[in-house]
């Protein structure tokens, strides 16, 4: 029979069947799948490390205690990581997040100490991560420097503001207005406890998860990460979003800080010292692309979790500290990986 009658040749059909199966493959299938719903990959290993973990440790992994001291853990380097994953999503990255957070603690300790009142003096603690945020999003969109760059520049330079304004001392809650060190206070959910900063961070996550989800601006932020020229023939104005990305970024470092005394009882020039890489390790694990434009930040929560879920699990099974760190840089290897694998997908 002839084409014109809308039949092929038994070998054009065989080609046209190793297509489909090629184009729709379980493989193809699962990349689309890891495509569509970014958090899905991240909150597998998250399931099955905990699934492993409670089979080995003999009953201490999923004990109270360890599931509020897991959530305790996470809570300065969780919030931080909203932060990193806002400036991630528009394609730059923030190496000073660590050193923002300490300088907003220190100014906002010392005040407190010095007889500031406590709410001016949290204030003007998240006023100096607007601001300090605000530096590093000028320097990218103004003298349109490379976010590792400048961002490199100012972890040093907010490292030492912070220990030439606090000179170089601590701050005890003690000394300090209680609304400082709130965020600190236990709060119990049947056996397990945590503190008022878990909850904070919980309650960051959902807000800015909305904004993003539901909001121009959100809209404008994937934009730009996934195409910034695009974006600006489209009308958004790249630069006034990136510079309010950073501000709000350095917003969430200010709660982070408030979040850092309440769970250190005060601040300290030489807290979360390892921070910075702990949150892009957080992003970076939890789906989110360090390209800019796709994930979701539910993902560095989950993240977040899966880091913690990793030190706390071995730990408890009594292995070894280095294979902590080894099972860690694997598995950012693998996301990253997996992440180029899933953007080579095609529109």
């Amino acid at each position: 029979m002839s084409a014109d009658m809308g039949l092929t040749t038994p070998d054009e059909g065989a080609g046209s069947a190793f297509d489909r199966v090629q184009k729709d493959g379980v493989l193809a299938q699962f990349q689309h799948v890891l495509h569509r719903f970014p958090v899905a990959s991240p909150t597998l290993v998250l399931v099955l490390s905990c699934i492993v973990f409670i089979f080995f440790d003999n009953g201490k992994f999923q004990g109270a205690p360890n599931i509020g001291n897991t959530l305790n853990q996470i809570a300065v380097p969780g919030c931080l990581a909203i932060g990193q994953t806002l400036i991630i999503l528009t394609a730059g990255i923030d190496l000073s997040v660590g050193t923002a957070m300490i300088m907003c603690a220190l100014v906002a300790g010392k005040l407190g100490v010095d007889g500031t009142n406590g709410v001016v003096a949290l204030l003007i603690g998240i006023l100096v991560g607007i601001t300090l945020g605000a530096v590093n999003g000028l320097l990218v969109t103004r003298l349109k420097l490379p976010p590792f760059i400048v961002t490199l520049g100012t972890y040093y330079i907010f490292n030492s503001l912070g220990l030439i304004y606090s000179e170089a001392k601590n701050f005890d809650k003690k000394d300090m207005p209680s609304i400082l060190s709130w965020t600190g206070k236990e709060i119990h959910i049947g056996s397990i406890t945590i503190t008022t900063g878990v909850v904070m961070m919980l309650a960051l996550f959902a807000i800015f998860a909305w904004v993003l989800a539901n909001t121009g601006w959100g809209r404008h932020v994937y934009a730009i990460g996934d195409d910034p020229e695009a974006a600006r023939l489209a009308g958004i104005n790249v630069d006034r979003v990136q510079l309010s990305v950073y501000m709000a970024a350095g917003f969430i470092y200010g709660m982070a800080a408030w979040i850092q005394i309440g769970r250190a009882g005060g601040s300290s020039s030489n807290a979360a010292t390892d921070v910075n890489l702990i949150t892009i390790t957080a992003v970076v694990i939890g789906g989110i692309s360090l390209f800019g434009g796709r994930g979701l930040i539910w993902g560095a929560l989950i993240g977040a979790l899966i880091t913690q879920v990793f030190n706390n699990g071995l730990g408890l099974a009594g292995v070894n500290t280095y294979y902590k760190t080894l099972a860690i840089g694997t598995l950012i290897i693998v996301a990253v990986g997996l992440d180029q694998w899933i953007r080579r997908l095609r529109k």
